[in-house]
């Protein structure tokens, strides 16, 4: 019999293992923090010992205009006799090479529901899709965003089962709460009932789902909880994960009597995994998931250090539909110049589609109600629709628009040309492209998909309308015809992004600064961090033809010979530092002055 030799624990420094005490005191208290710190600290040390390839130097900052990032499910593209994760990263290395650098990877583990958001199994990747190691080979290739769905698992995950059976080792992972209870205080996101009912073996428990009744919420009041989810987002790090991407994390301590949301709590374990990723592999993003206000928003970015790298930029994607609609870009001028990060370790993760549609809420405050029912309106009108949220006193608010971006973006029953409708679309990602930030692009998105009605009638779930599925030859096809959508919305918006990347000025942590124009655009300037280039971006909002004209008054500081990065024709301003362009509806013009 062969002996096996155990990796070697890295011994954690004295000021790291301070900051773990320091994390678990401010969540538990001294007492039980001091029971929960030995075990984090052999699980980190152990980490440590068996990845040392992972402590290396991390990049100076987390990203760079380099970095755009698709978001698509693990079974997008499929074809007979491949795993669609195989399918999945050929399809990008061949069509997406020199645009697409990064790659959200929706849930690929067993689920019972929610596409994936129910997870059965931290630790598994679901058959129906591939292995561990195809997930390490796209993650060769790409940089590769996880879920971690940490907030709840799915009623049928062992540790759930558990639960229900009395098992000592899942004692108090879940919340079980008397249904007579006041709980109005609690911030909901949907709909739905807080409790549901399970038969366990000591008879019915009322337990908490933050989101449905297959979606059940862990109890991080109990470090144990803590410290085995602590252990599944490092094995996500181990498994090639660079990014990883906290959903719901806003709901994740639960005290009754409160809203249940942003809790302190929450904000010290966001700060703990902070420390964890720092300490053992410095390399590694946090995003946090957070569809709220803008203000609650931004509070996961801590001092710009200690919690979130990323955040996701909620308000832009409702902001953005609205200005097209409206052919009025002011008030995204207004909101987009009071933005601000907190350290050149953070920056926004903007996104118009997702696989949640179009969430509402963070608009709220920034579009009045009717602006806001307008395009719940719109949404209807193309055969999408509203999800809904419980307020406080009973009554129903819009959380998010269920619709693909390509939709909800079109005129409804209107007689325009295709190429107008490719315009806007176009024009309103030059605007997520060109905003100080790290870049999401929904895979509908990037391939002109329009609403999926067939999906909604076969599943009867209007979240699928923007969910489909593809196989790989038609899909492969469609792409190269140059008369199909597809093509015409897929070459040019990765052409746009391929134009992004080779831009120092569109650094994500680079010089922003808003112009002051007529509503009918949307211009900006952008500026390398090291000064080295500036770029003037001017996007229409409006289908008729217009001037664009700005100078100093209006922000505009390029002076002199301006040079398009499409097209490569150049601009002059005046001797009075003014710049005139002539714009086609929904046009866009990047023009860059060299500076050094």
């Amino acid at each position: 019999m062969t002996s096996q030799i155990a990796p070697q624990r890295e011994r954690l420094d004295r000021q790291r293992v301070a900051r773990l005490r320091g994390h678990l005191e401010h969540i538990y208290g001294p007492d039980r923090a001091a029971d929960a710190l030995e075990p984090l600290v052999a699980l980190l040390e152990r980490f440590a010992g068996e990845h040392p390839q992972l402590a290396g130097d991390p990049r100076p900052v987390p990203f760079d205009e380099t970095d755009v990032v698709l978001i698509t499910y693990p079974d997008q593209v499929q074809e007979d006799g491949r795993s669609p994760l195989r399918s999945l990263r050929e399809f990008l290395s061949a069509h997406c090479g020199g645009a697409v650098t990064g790659v959200h990877l929706l849930p690929f583990y067993p689920s019972t529901s929610d596409d994936g958001f129910a997870v059965a199994d931290y630790l598994a990747v679901d058959p129906a899709v591939g292995g561990w190691d195809e997930v390490g080979r796209l993650a060769g290739e790409f940089r590769l965003m996880v879920d971690a769905v940490f907030n709840h698992t799915s009623a049928s995950n062992p540790w759930f089962l558990g639960w229900l059976r009395n098992d000592p080792d899942y004692a108090d992972f879940f919340i079980d709460v008397d249904p007579d209870t006041d709980l109005s205080s609690v911030t909901r996101p949907r709909a739905a009932p807080l409790l549901t009912a399970f038969h366990s073996v000591d008879g019915v428990r009322h337990v908490w789902t933050t989101f449905s009744a297959d979606q059940v919420d862990l109890n991080y009041a109990n470090p144990q909880v803590l410290l085995a989810v602590t252990d599944v987002l490092l094995r996500y790090v181990a498994y090639g994960a660079h990014i990883i991407r906290l959903d719901a994390v806003a709901f994740l301590w639960k005290e009754i009597g409160t809203s249940c949301i942003h809790l302190p709590q929450t904000h010290e374990i966001v700060r703990l995994w902070r420390t964890v990723v720092d300490t053992v592999a410095p390399g590694t993003v946090l995003i946090t998931e957070t569809n709220v206000p803008h203000a609650e928003n931004v509070s996961y970015f801590g001092d710009g250090s200690n919690e979130a790298h990323l955040v996701y930029q909620f308000p832009l994607a409702p902001l953005v539909l609205s200005t097209f609609h409206l052919a009025d870009a002011r008030t995204l001028q207004g909101w987009a110049a009071t933005l601000t990060t907190r350290s050149d370790q953070t920056a926004f993760f903007n996104f118009l589609g997702g696989h949640d549609g179009v969430g509402i809420r963070p608009a709220e405050g920034l579009l009045t109600p009717a602006e806001i029912e307008q395009l719940c309106r719109l949404s209807r009108a193309h055969g999408g629709g509203v999800s809904y949220r419980l307020q406080q006193d009973g009554s129903l608010a819009p959380y998010e628009l269920n619709t693909v971006y390509f939709d909800a973006l079109t005129e409804v029953d209107s007689d325009e040309p295709r190429s107008v409708q490719v315009a806007r679309f176009l024009s309103a990602h030059a605007i997520l492209l060109a905003l100080a930030g790290v870049p999401g692009i929904y895979v509908h998105s990037l391939l002109g998909s329009r609403n999926w009605l067939e999906g909604v009638e076969k599943t009867g779930e209007l979240r699928a309308i923007n969910r489909r599925r593809f196989d790989r030859a038609p899909l492969e096809a469609e792409l190269d015809d140059p008369g199909s959508l597809r093509h015409q919305v897929f070459h040019r918006l990765r052409e746009r992004i391929r134009v992004r990347i080779g831009e120092p000025a569109f650094h994500p942590n680079g010089g922003e600064r808003i112009l002051s124009t007529q509503p009918g655009v949307f211009a900006l300037e952008r500026t390398a961090p090291d000064g080295s280039s500036r770029v003037v971006c001017v996007h229409s909002v409006s289908g008729r033809e217009q001037t664009f004209a700005a100078g100093p008054e209006e922000g505009l500081r390029v002076r002199g010979t301006l040079t398009d990065l499409d097209d490569c024709t150049e601009e002059c301003t005046d001797r009075d530092g003014r710049l005139t362009l002539s714009l086609p509806a929904y046009g866009v013009r990047w023009l860059r002055q060299e500076t050094a």
